[in-house]
């Protein structure tokens, strides 16, 4: 018994070496009044997307090769301990979890690892649920959901910049069933969804797209799209932004041919990973209301993004957003972390993770 003590403390003790890291930069955050932002965990190399089991453990995908779980057992809004569940994989950037298995989608494929929360000391053997996606790196990393329709969700971005494809499932949100049966493409002209969640109200998808490169600085926008039905085209590589014409491919289809975005963001600012709040711990004016990773310009000459913002909605539609966190990229040009994804818990708190520190977040309110 002692040498268990002794073996939790010495976790604890490096949990927390590892938060305080992670935390270094923190008091340069800018949050509204009353929310507050701590290290959840750190020492998650390319932390990137987030899934939370029934227990609470939160499992984070990567685009290393590794998917790990964190355990806050005293849910004191640090976890307790960050552990490998599966390694050796394909990038493996999304993470699913329903009816006790973890789901994870790698480059070319979906596995499961079967009742994860009663064997996470002890993970069972990967299965294979589907493997018929391209192999391209390029965009190839895949965010994964549940829909309320009890199907996975995954996007497979364009192998490119921007390229027509003969194979329809490039550049497309794709469904199956959990067992991988059943496969289809949800919509197409989705050049890469990174990140999607389905309206409180409405049950219908809003998903980010990531606009194409080399068009200038603040062009394309980069879009959130909503699609209330199935077969919906959004533009790519046709249209960008709902009105912009490609300079190559433009000329094949116009623009009115094509579903528009919900709502246009900034070009370059890489919006990923979102959230409809559902909790209660936030006032009541961040009901139903839209959390945004924006991972933050690469080929910008003026950097932009790195912030979560919200976008506010009415009646099911987007109708304005703000800047809800910002500071990881300073006004000298320093960037202090690239948020991905965001994940609410069940204690109305949300997780943002960040694969520039290798951490995730925890942002509560307490006014």
């Amino acid at each position: 018994m002692k040498f268990i003590s002794l073996l939790v403390l010495l976790v604890g003790f490096a949990v927390a070496a590892c938060a305080g890291k992670a935390s270094e930069n923190l008091d340069k955050i800018r949050l509204p009044p009353g929310f507050h932002i701590s290290v959840y965990a750190g020492q998650i190399p390319g932390a990137r997307s987030l899934a939370v089991g029934d227990d609470g453990t939160v499992y984070v995908g990567t685009r290393e090769d590794k998917v790990y779980a964190l355990r806050d057992g005293n849910r004191d809004g640090l976890a307790d301990s960050v552990q490998t569940v599966v390694s050796g994989l394909n990038a493996p950037n999304g993470v699913a979890f329903l009816n006790g298995d973890l789901y994870i989608a790698e480059i070319h494929r979906i596995l499961r690892l079967k009742d994860i929360s009663a064997h996470l000391d002890n993970p069972p053997k990967v299965e294979l649920v589907f493997d018929a996606y391209p192999e391209d790196q390029h965009h190839g990393w895949k965010y994964l959901r549940v829909g309320p329709d009890g199907k996975l969700y995954a996007g497979v971005g364009a192998p490119c910049n921007i390229c027509l494809s003969e194979k329809e499932v490039y550049a497309s949100l794709t469904r199956l069933d959990p067992d991988g049966k059943h496969f289809e493409i949800f919509a197409r002209g989705i050049r890469n969804t990174v990140g999607f969640d389905w309206h409180p109200q409405t049950g219908e998808i809003f998903f980010t797209d990531n606009g194409r490169d080399w068009l200038g600085d603040d062009a394309p926008p980069e879009e959130l799209n909503h699609a209330p039905k199935a077969g919906l085209h959004f533009g790519y590589p046709y249209c960008h932004g709902g009105d912009i014409a490609d300079p190559e491919f433009g000329k094949l289809k116009a623009c009115s041919e094509f579903t528009p975005p919900a709502w246009k963001f900034p070009a370059h600012v890489a919006p990923l990973g979102l959230r409809f709040y559902r909790g209660r711990l936030f006032p009541p004016s961040y009901q139903g209301q839209l959390f945004v990773a924006q991972h933050g310009s690469w080929n910008r000459s003026t950097p932009l993004g790195y912030r979560v913002a919200l976008v506010k909605f009415k009646d099911g539609k987007p109708v304005a957003d703000e800047v809800f966190a910002d500071g990881w990229l300073q006004a000298n040009g320093d960037v202090l972390g690239r948020p991905v994804d965001i994940l609410e818990l069940a204690d109305g708190s949300l997780l943002i993770s960040d694969d520039k520190q290798g951490a995730v977040y925890r942002i509560d309110y307490r006014p």
